[in-house]
């Protein structure tokens, strides 16, 4: 049988093509091809949001973000950037820890500090935001709700239909940080029942599903062994939401291009409508990403680039 020549494509910048010509800078250890980029791309915050995080996990390594602040310690770019670097560097600290142990306070102080500051610098912006709410589930015991609920408040101000901030905030409800899956669901058909026609928010429920199956999984559950998780993907309230996701999300759309900032919101989409057996919204889905997947959460059910091949064959597309 001849091999199937299709190959995902796990570019972890997504595409963005001005990302990677940056992102060369960190290793060589400057700083100004980072500046031109986010210079570049000014007030658009989907993009300068993917850029600003994926550049922060590049530097949480180097001191090139430092570097760059110690040059044009007024640069707001530099300060938002250096608030991203602490915020990775932190989440780094615990992933290696594991879950469960001690956290450096300090580690995640800095890293707040950071994000205020950068706050400060670029007033519009609300990428320092979503870093500090990213970072106040590192706390033990969380931050005051009234902290987190300013916070939200100041995020909304600046990107009400901000998916990667909404994330934020449903990590935090969730039930392996400082929530429930009650409170996390809650919280996304919230997000998702004001989404304007062609706003991404509604894929907040398919994350919630796939957050609520790693919990499953790192309690000591299997995929077979968990009660009533084998059908955790394709039951009927599953399959409705993958369903509701596309009418409001994909169906209400303009634009036809997936931009690199929202290619991992149309893989989790796909990712469901693969896995609740819904043809008519995977297929579509599917030829829409073509060869740019994004690694979660094909990885959370099994090897990324077998689970994305898979269903690439059993929806029957080519190429």
């Amino acid at each position: 049988m001849a091999r199937d020549r299709f190959a995902p494509d796990f570019d972890p910048d997504c595409g963005d093509a001005a990302l990677t010509d940056a992102s060369h800078d960190i290793v060589i250890g400057r700083w100004q091809g980072l500046r031109d980029l986010l210079r570049t791309t000014g007030a658009n915050w989907l993009a300068r949001g993917h850029r600003v995080r994926t550049l922060a996990q590049a530097c949480a390594s180097s001191s090139t973000a430092e570097t760059w602040v110690a040059a044009e310690p007024h640069s707001a770019d530099a300060l938002v950037l250096r608030a991203a670097t602490e915020t990775a560097r932190a989440f780094n600290v615990a992933i290696a820890a594991g879950r469960g142990a001690p956290m450096d306070q300090h580690r995640i102080d800095t890293a707040v500090t950071a994000c205020l500051q950068a706050s400060e610098a670029y007033l519009d912006d609300p990428t320092p935001w979503i870093s500090l709410i990213s970072v106040a589930r590192l706390y033990p015991q969380g931050v005051r709700r009234q902290e987190l609920a300013r916070w939200w408040d100041e995020l909304h101000q600046r990107d009400p239909y901000s998916v990667e901030g909404h994330l934020q905030v449903l990590h935090y409800y969730s039930a392996r940080w400082h929530g429930s899956h009650g409170l996390m669901y809650d919280f996304a058909r919230d997000a998702a029942g004001v989404a304007p026609p062609g706003c991404a928010l509604p894929v907040l429920v398919q994350y919630a599903r796939v957050e609520e199956y790693r919990f499953a999984l790192d309690a000591g559950h299997s995929g077979r062994s968990a009660v009533g998780l084998g059908q955790h993907w394709n039951h009927d309230g599953a399959v409705g939401d993958v369903r509701r996701t596309w009418q409001r999300w994909i169906m209400g759309r303009v634009e036809s291009e997936i931009a690199p900032g929202e290619l991992r919101d149309f893989n989790y989409l796909a990712h469901a409508a693969c896995l609740a057996g819904d043809r008519e919204v995977a297929g579509p889905l599917m030829r829409m990403v073509g060869r740019r997947a994004t690694r979660t959460p094909w990885s959370y059910t099994g090897d990324a680039e077998q689970q994305f091949v898979k269903w690439r064959k059993e929806l029957r597309l080519r190429g």
